[in-house]
């Protein structure tokens, strides 16, 4: 969020929708692929955008002249005459819209909705096919926090779907490396909805592309632990997270980095398991097994997109930057290996006959990574397993040697997360990373 630290290289296009961040930094460019035709849908019956965002169906009223609109801040609220205003069978008690209360109910029955006049935009920080983000002030408190606006192109049940299952799993996550979804804005404006989130200065893709910076073993050790914590509560309570990639994990100014962008995210249940769309995941960072079309899969997709980002940081470069899903699972089979004729008879993989190579490739990780910190390299070797359930789980990551490193600086009174102050390079880094980018 906030600045726009220089330029690097971009992923391919994905042929799903895209979505904005609650941080605008160069990053890498992302596969969206909101709408998983594999999955169930919800329907509901939804029409008529007025007032706030959607209103569902009602009887034609006469039409009444609105008053003057009125401009706070980049936001212009329309006043309605007092005839035009909701009826009760509309809102709920809190003043939730019948059509939101709908699909996610359980989710906002606590909270009561923000007004769009309350909150003052300052900028544009991030753009999607469906979403927007900007940088606001909320007038009432003067805190400063991202809006992502998301749209509904004629309330189109699936988008509907899409965006209460975001807001579904945000309420259910709550720990110091998921970014927090604070409330919602209904809009009377358009046919639209915002999700207030807290604000963060910066993203990891885009400290990554700063000219002449390269991150200290320390720092990857750090950044790597928030990860992988990060991680392990959204598995253990039942989420993946399905498009793990740089420009979607978020940093504050002290060090702190939070797993953000949950449009793509899913619940999932180990013991009974569903088939869910493989068409997820940023291209440059999806496990072999999406590529291969698997429907069935766990908490491996995560820690393969970890496993990525992790040698990433080391190299100062994405590993494996594919232009086609062809490209991408030769460049994972010269690297990793390709799957073994017992793992080729198990999964039973929808396009193994396409792309399963005439020539077995051999496992080339520790040749190729042989500049790497010695310690990086099992963690590496794990997260890259072609088998997913050789990935191990989150916690085993946490317990391995790149990632057990205490962070507590005494002399500096400093968080066990602040990645940035924890030693002298690092203090210096901090006072004077702007000026660097």
């Amino acid at each position: 969020m906030g600045c726009v630290f220089g330029k690097q290289s971009r992923p391919p296009s994905s042929d799903r929708r895209r979505r904005s961040k609650t941080v605008a930094s160069p990053r890498h460019p992302r596969t969206r692929r909101r709408r998983s035709r594999g999955e169930p849908s919800t329907e509901i019956s939804v029409v008529n955008a007025v007032d706030p965002v959607v209103d569902v169906e009602e009887k034609e009223r006469p039409k009444q002249p609105k008053q003057k609109a009125r401009h706070t801040g980049d936001f212009s609220v329309s006043i309605p005459a007092p005839e035009r205003r909701r009826t009760p069978s509309d809102l709920n008690q809190q003043g939730w819209p019948s059509w939101l209360m709908a699909v996610a109910g359980e989710a906002i029955r606590d909270w009561t909705p923000r007004r769009a006049n309350t909150f003052e935009k300052l900028d544009k920080i991030g753009q999607g096919t469906y979403s927007n983000v900007y940088k606001a002030r909320d007038l009432l408190t003067g805190k400063i926090v991202a809006l992502k606006k998301v749209r509904f192109d004629n309330l189109e049940p699936e988008s509907v779907k899409f965006m209460a299952r975001e807001i579904l799993v945000l309420r259910k996550l709550n720990h110091p490396n998921v970014i927090k979804l604070e409330g919602l804005v209904t809009s009377r404006m358009s046919s639209s909805l915002y999700l207030i989130f807290e604000y963060m200065e910066h993203d990891l893709a885009g400290l990554a592309a700063c000219h002449g910076i390269k991150f200290t073993e320390p720092q990857v050790k750090c950044y790597m632990k928030q990860l992988l914590s990060g991680l392990e509560h959204c598995h253990n309570q039942g989420v993946l997270h399905r498009d793990i990639k740089g420009s979607n994990l978020l940093i504050d100014n002290e060090g702190i980095l939070k797993i953000a962008d949950f449009g793509l995210a899913t619940f999932y249940d180990p013991e009974q398991k569903k088939p869910l769309t493989s068409r997820v995941v940023t291209l440059w960072y999806r496990p072999p097994e999406l590529l291969l079309g698997a429907t069935y899969y766990g908490v491996g997709v995560d820690l393969w997109s970890a496993g990525c980002i992790l040698a990433e940081l080391i190299s100062g470069k994405p590993i494996m930057p594919g232009r086609t899903e062809v490209e991408q699972l030769h460049k994972i089979f010269k690297l990793c290996g390709s799957p073994s004729e017992q793992y080729w008879k198990k999964s039973k993989l929808p396009n193994a006959t396409l792309f399963k190579p005439q020539q077995p490739y051999k496992r080339c990780i520790a040749e190729t990574f042989k500049d790497f910190p010695s310690s990086s390299l099992p963690l590496i070797e794990t997260l890259l397993s072609i088998d997913p359930e050789e990935r191990s789980t989150a916690t085993a990551a946490l317990n391995s040697e790149v990632s057990c490193i205490s962070f507590v600086n005494a002399s500096l009174g400093k968080n066990q997360y602040s990645c940035f102050t924890y030693d002298p390079y690092l203090y210096i880094f901090q006072n004077s990373f702007i000026d660097l980018c």
